[in-house]
Order: structure tokens, then C-alpha cells, then sequence
């Protein structure tokens, strides 16, 4: 049989000249994930925890409430829980804390961009409506009935929020009746009083009556401030707001001296505004 001599291999010009096999095409590697910190994981477990407890305070109160049930609701071990917490009153005081800032960000910052103090009152009630939608939002006025008349920790942290916010809306009656948005009346803070009733009251009475509970509870919380609304007019804030600073100019007689004037319970965005209000979270 015929040997096949091999060929030597090829150098300089016919190396190049001849052809070449392409490199395999290799997929670059994807970008390690970077891996969770200790501080991570340690605000991850807190967090589930926190959740997991409020939605227990809101469904058997303080005294009801199982750590061992907490900490296996939020995928965690008891030790997990204690390695956070240092019992059941630490516990409800962080889940105090923790609905408090969760309503701030979700309602408390867009009350407070209404220039208009009425106007703010109702973006609260139609902000907390929705808000109160999730099964946590009930913790503070679980906690503010549990402990009433009670001298306890907890009792008094949500007692001072409660307090916070009817004094926030008072000043907001105030500003709204020196603007001539609002009527006068009883005291602001008697109002304020039920303004907040109102919103709590009708945010539970509601409970699962989405999407009309943001505009009933909204239509509730104006009552209460001596605001009814006229036929035609809708519960939503800024669109009442708007729609009663315009005149409707085939009601209004342009001859008369009175032409310009509005009567002094309609809200006005354009004719003064209040200063920015924080407001703390209603406590249901």
C-alpha cells in the first residue's frame, strides 16, 4: 500500500495564504451576581418578619398574637425572630414604626404636594381608602382599641401618632377656613376629630368594596368637614376643586356687582395657598 507522505508544516507567506479554520465562537460568561451582604439578608428576614407580624396584629390583636406563628408565616424560625427582636412588645413597637413609614410613602408625601388644604384633606382620605385595602393597614387602630385607657408602650406610641395626625388635619381646617375654603364651624379640632372618624370609620366599612371605597370614603371624609357635594359633582379632590373655582357661566348673572365673587365654602386652589403639611397616617 502506498505510503502518504506528510507535508511539513507550512511557515511565513504560505502559512498565512492557507486557509484557516475560525476560532469556535465562545458565549461570554454572564456577570457573577454579586452575593447578598449580611446586612442583606439580616433587612430581608426583618422586613418578611415586620409584614408578617403586622398582618397578625391586624387579625387578633396584641394579646393574641404568637411569635412562633409570626416567625413561620415569614418562612423563618423563632430563633430568626429573636435574633431581630427582643420579644412581642419590641415587635408591635418596630410594626408601629414600620406602618407608619409605609403610609408616609404611599399617601403622606402626595397630601403634602396639594397646595390647597382641602384639597389635601381629601387627597388623605382617598389615599388612605386605597391604603387600607391592604390587610396591614388595620395595625394602628387594632392597637389604639386593644390598649385603650391602658398605660402600655405600645398603646402609647400609637396614641401619639393618632394624636400627631388630628392635630396635622385641625391645621388644615384652619388654614382651609382662613382661605375661605371651608365654612366655619365647630372648633378645627373638633372637626379634625371627625374627619378622621369619618376616614377610618368608612375605610373599614368598605373593606373589599373596590374601587368605590376611595370615592365614598373621599364623599365621607367631606361631610365631615361641612364640604357636601352638589349634584353632579364628583368625590375626587382635584377635580371638585377645580370644578367649583369655575364659575358656570350660564348660572351666573355677569351684571351683578357680586360676579367675581365666590362663596366662601367653595375650595380655591389660585386664591391662597397654605404651607406644606406633613401628616401623619390615619390608625386603622
Amino acid at each position: 500500500m502506498p505510503v502518504r507522505k506528510r507535508e511539513a508544516p507550512r511557515t511565513g507567506e504560505a502559512a498565512l495564504s492557507g486557509p484557516l479554520t475560525e476560532p469556535s465562537a465562545v458565549a461570554p460568561a454572564p456577570p457573577a451576581r454579586p452575593r447578598a451582604t449580611q446586612a442583606d439578608r439580616r433587612a430581608r428576614t426583618r422586613a418578611a418578619l415586620l409584614e408578617s407580624a403586622a398582618r397578625g396584629l391586624s387579625r387578633h390583636g396584641y394579646g393574641n398574637l404568637r411569635l412562633e406563628q409570626v416567625a413561620k408565616d415569614a418562612g423563618y424560625t423563632r430563633g430568626a425572630l429573636y435574633h431581630q427582636f427582643t420579644g412581642k412588645q419590641d415587635l408591635a413597637l418596630a410594626v408601629t414604626a414600620w406602618v407608619l413609614d409605609t403610609w408616609w410613602q404611599e399617601v403622606g408625601r402626595r397630601v403634602e404636594q396639594e397646595p390647597d388644604p382641602v384639597a389635601s384633606l381629601l387627597t388623605l382620605a382617598r389615599g388612605h381608602a386605597v391604603y387600607c385595602r391592604r390587610d396591614i393597614a388595620r395595625v394602628a387602630m387594632a392597637l389604639r382599641l386593644e390598649f385603650a385607657g391602658q398605660d402600655h408602650p405600645v398603646g402609647r406610641e400609637v396614641e401619639k401618632a393618632y394624636g400627631a395626625l388630628v392635630e396635622r388635619c385641625a391645621g388644615l381646617v384652619e388654614a382651609a377656613r382662613e382661605a375661605g375654603s371651608l365654612p366655619g364651624g365647630p372648633p378645627a379640632r373638633t372637626v379634625a376629630l371627625a374627619f378622621v372618624g369619618a376616614v377610618e370609620g368608612t375605610s373599614i366599612a368598605l373593606s373589599g368594596q373596590a374601587p368605590h371605597d376611595a370615592s365614598l370614603v373621599t364623599g365621607a371624609a367631606a361631610g365631615a368637614l361641612g364640604l357636601p357635594y352638589g349634584p353632579g359633582e364628583s368625590a375626587d379632590a382635584e377635580h371638585t376643586a377645580r370644578q367649583r373655582a369655575t364659575p358656570d357661566p350660564s348660572t351666573t348673572d355677569r351684571t351683578s356687582p357680586a360676579h367675581n365673587e365666590r362663596p366662601t365654602h367653595h375650595i380655591r386652589l389660585t386664591d391662597r395657598t397654605s404651607p406644606t403639611h406633613h401628616v401623619n397616617p390615619p390608625t386603622t
